[in-house]
């Protein structure tokens, strides 16, 4: 491979300090030399509606699309809101799955880490969106699977990652999405 694999990093939490988004930068800063890794924005998404794929889609639309379209892979970096994604995030989602037949996620190396303060780490959110994924055609890494747990205690003061354990196992994940994602663009 003669060029980083381009991962486009889909943040769930809108909030500015959100853990979620200190988790995505703390990817970004760990990401092997085959990976570079990116926070594609959604909060700036209007609600998905049919009725808004004229020849002429919200703005917003077409640039996450064209956005996600070009990237090599996806990672989902998501807290769990009510046992389940953010509306925000399942918007997105909607978003790049559309127009019917348009998917910009088929066929994607993908991965979900889900960040909570919480003691199971957004389970319940990082299995509905593997169910969506299903559907979708993302390819989802099965293994490490990335529950994190008491992330509240995770960042120091700067929000930058204080914690050896969880940069390694970050270090662990990060190594076999990048193999995964060689390995389903070897396909």
């Amino acid at each position: 491979m003669d060029k980083a694999r381009d991962v486009a990093v889909i943040v769930g939490s809108l909030r500015k300090e959100s853990l979620n988004r200190k988790m995505a930068h703390a990817l970004i800063a760990l990401a092997p030399a085959p990976l570079k890794l990116e926070i594609v924005e959604i909060g700036d998404l209007p609600l998905y509606n049919q009725d808004l794929e004229t020849s002429t889609p919200p703005p917003a639309y077409t640039t996450f699309r064209e956005r996600v379209a070009r990237a090599d892979g996806v990672i989902f970096v998501t807290p769990e809101y009510n046992r389940s994604t953010p509306g925000a995030l399942k918007n997105a989602v909607d978003v790049g799955s559309r127009p019917y037949g348009h998917s910009v996620w088929s066929g994607k190396p993908g991965a979900v880490v889900s960040v909570s303060p919480g003691a199971i780490g957004g389970f319940g959110a990082n299995h509905h969106l593997r169910q969506s994924f299903v559907f979708l055609d993302i390819k989802v890494l099965q293994q490490p699977e990335m529950y994190i747990g008491g992330a509240d205690k995770l960042f120091d003061e700067a929000g930058k990652l204080s914690s050896d354990s969880t940069r390694e196992y970050l270090g662990k994940f990060l190594r076999a999405y990048a193999d995964w994602v060689e390995r389903i663009l070897a396909k």
